[in-house]
Order: C-alpha cells, then structure tokens, then sequence
C-alpha cells in the first residue's frame, strides 16, 4: 500500500489529518490526525529484498477519550494489521491514540 492510499483511508474519516504534523499555529481544531512513515519492514529471500513492506504511526488527537472517534479511525483501517496505544499529553491537554501500522 502506498503512502497516498493510506492517506486516503484517513480521509473517508471526515476528520483533518495530514503528514507528519500541522505547521505551528495551524492546526485545527481537535480531533485531528497525523500521520508519518516511520521505517521498512521487509522481508528477505536470496541475497535481496523478497517483500517491502512500510511501518506508519498515525496519532489520533482528541480533547477528551472518544471511543466513536477512535471506532471512525479503525474502521478505516480494517484489513491492515495494526496495534493500539493510548497516552495523555499533559502539555498538550489531549489524549493521544497511537496507531502503529503495517503495511
């Protein structure tokens, strides 16, 4: 799957989500995504690469725990294989919940 199909799966959301991270300053309000490439994962085979694959984090940012929110981001998600973490940033005053996916 390429970055850009990923990026689509997110969009069917309806939330606002981008690369990386909002400039500062203009981000919108929460909720909001961000997204990132964050290694290869691939498989070897015969002195190369058989299979790449790509490893993606996408944060999910709410003010408060919203599980029908998170339920928006995860049905986006069905048929990738993806784990699920949650945090609170306290300087931020916003839960984070970290998608780590493999694609």
């Amino acid at each position: 799957m390429e970055l850009a199909e990923f990026a689509s799966r997110l969009d069917s959301t309806g939330l606002p989500n981008t690369y990386n991270a909002y400039p500062p300053g203009k981000a919108p309000e929460l909720p909001f995504i961000c997204y990132r490439y964050t290694g290869s994962n691939n498989l070897h085979a015969d002195g190369g690469v058989y299979y790449s694959g790509s490893s993606i984090e996408a944060e999910l940012l709410t003010k408060t725990k919203d599980p029908t929110v998170e339920k928006l981001v995860e049905n986006a998600l069905t048929g990738i294989h993806w784990e699920k973490s949650e945090d609170y940033i306290e300087s931020q005053r916003c839960f984070r919940i970290l998608y780590e996916i493999e694609v």
